[in-house]
């Protein structure tokens, strides 16, 4: 890639002019003894594993200090400006070379907001073998109610990182300036992705039509991280195969005939109408699924009416429908229609479902990748060397769009005891507060991940040609 802003420190960064005098000297950085060690044989991974965990406790205050100041200025998909500029000067002062203008909106008559503020950074050789590491960086529509936080508190109300986004992007940044450091010793390339418009936006998929993985050089692997305040703090956890589900939004349109109140028998009331879709949705799972599979059919949102005495002539319904595979999805998807059709026609009504654009599929670690990695990454947190293996969720995560093209792993750290103040309340709550001592320890996990996928890949590529 040819970066618009930001610029790489040349290897050789002594000139001499005529004469022999020094016209210009920078500093270079020297090679990293235990990562060259680890890639010609002759260093352990306990070794690496010391050496990166040490790297790691070091930019702690740096990552504090990034992911308050993300907190506080929280931005919602396809409208991260400010916090894309953040990431670009972070990523200008540590040297490292990036593009922007990734993740272009491509649905503005449904989503605010231009896009392309997504960000793609290469550390390395810039030559393959290539891993990919990514983190999301917009927030959500939530007015902040966190306790205990005055000082980083959201000052754009109805705004607030209540995913862990910003914690997400500090970690990622945190792992930049590790990595950054070793650049001389690493066996190819880490590209980072700083990733626009996740929570609904797909963020994910506008950067992969736009040729995320078209770039030379061509990531071969992607791994992912979310923080969870339900898993003990420090604790990684995942699951082989689908660990998120597939997911669709829908908003329903229902038109009645309006009136007065106390004359319900001169209308078509949406309302009564949408009632009874509502309700009848609730048997969409119960009497459509095998009891042995997985779906969801949650209403969120019902709006109708301005006034006591007013029968409205419309009313809207919106909610989601999830599934562990795609197949399930497209099914409920169907029998929405049918159910909404069917209820609106028995009362008289007139009804439109609008879906959204872009549908996420689900997310799914493949096989291989996690057994590969599973246990090493375990053996960083975890005295018995596992990750905790987890059920699937019915979240959902647009890096599913990237792990449907390359081989993937999405882990989950954990964020706080799910017990003690202020870490004890979920993700989306408007009370969702991280626990910032797992910061060094997800730069920790992104390094290691690189690294030892670099290392696996050099390692194959090495073989196929004996």
């Amino acid at each position: 890639m040819t970066p618009p802003l930001g610029s790489s420190v040349p290897a050789v960064t002594t000139a001499l002019k005529a004469g022999g005098k020094i016209d210009k000297v920078a500093k270079v950085k020297p090679r990293n003894k235990v990562i060259d060690g680890f890639f010609n044989g002759s260093k352990t991974s306990e070794e690496l594993l010391s050496e990166i965990h040490s790297l790691a406790a070091t930019k702690h205050e740096f990552m504090v200090t990034t992911r308050r100041d993300l907190h506080r200025n929280p931005e919602l998909m396809y409208n991260e400006k400010e916090t894309s500029a953040y990431i670009q000067k972070a990523l200008k002062k540590l040297k490292i070379a990036f593009t922007t203008g990734w993740g272009v909106n491509t649905n503005p008559d449904r989503i605010p907001g231009e896009g392309g503020y997504g960000i793609v950074a290469d550390i390395g050789t810039r030559k393959e073998p290539c891993v990919l590491l990514r983190a999301d960086m917009d927030a959500l529509p939530i007015f902040e109610e966190t306790t205990n936080i005055d000082d980083f508190k959201s000052k754009n109300p109805g705004v607030m990182h209540a995913c862990g986004h910003d914690g997400h992007t500090a970690m990622l940044l945190g792992a930049a300036s590790i990595l950054k450091g070793m650049e001389r010793s690493i066996k190819g390339t880490v590209r980072l992705i700083f990733q626009p418009a996740e929570e609904g936006g797909a963020g994910a998929k506008r950067m992969l039509e736009e040729g995320l993985l078209e770039e030379e050089p061509r990531p071969q692997h992607a791994f992912a991280m979310h923080v969870n305040p339900k898993v003990p703090t420090g604790i990684v956890a995942s699951r082989p195969g689908t660990v998120k589900a597939a997911a669709e939004r829908f908003e329903i349109t229902i038109t009645g005939v309006g009136g007065h109140a106390a004359m319900p028998h001169l209308t078509v009331d949406p309302i009564v109408t949408s009632a009874s879709i509502v309700m009848n949705l609730q048997t969409l799972v119960s009497r459509s699924l095998s009891p042995l599979e997985s779906g969801v059919c949650s209403i969120t949102k019902f709006d109708a009416g301005s006034a006591f005495n007013v029968i409205p002539a419309n009313a809207i319904l919106r909610g989601t429908i999830r599934a562990l595979t795609t197949e399930i999805l497209m099914d409920l998807k169907d029998k929405v229609e049918q159910i909404v059709t069917r209820t609106a026609e028995m009362h008289g009504c007139e009804v439109g479902i609008l879906y959204s654009a872009d549908w996420y599929p689900p997310t799914r670690n493949d096989e291989q990748l996690y057994e590969e990695f599973s246990k090493e990454i375990g053996a960083m947190v975890s005295k018995s060397g596992e990750v905790l293996e987890l059920d699937p969720g019915m979240g959902a995560e647009d890096f599913g769009f990237i792990a449907e093209e390359i081989p993937s792993t999405y882990f989950m750290i954990g964020s706080g005891s799910g017990t003690e103040p202020p870490t004890d309340f979920g993700l989306h709550h408007p009370r969702f507060a991280l626990d910032e001592t797992i910061l060094p320890q997800g730069a920790e996990l992104h390094v290691n991940l690189a690294l030892r996928c670099l290392h696996m890949l050099g390692e194959v590529d090495s073989d196929s040609h004996v």
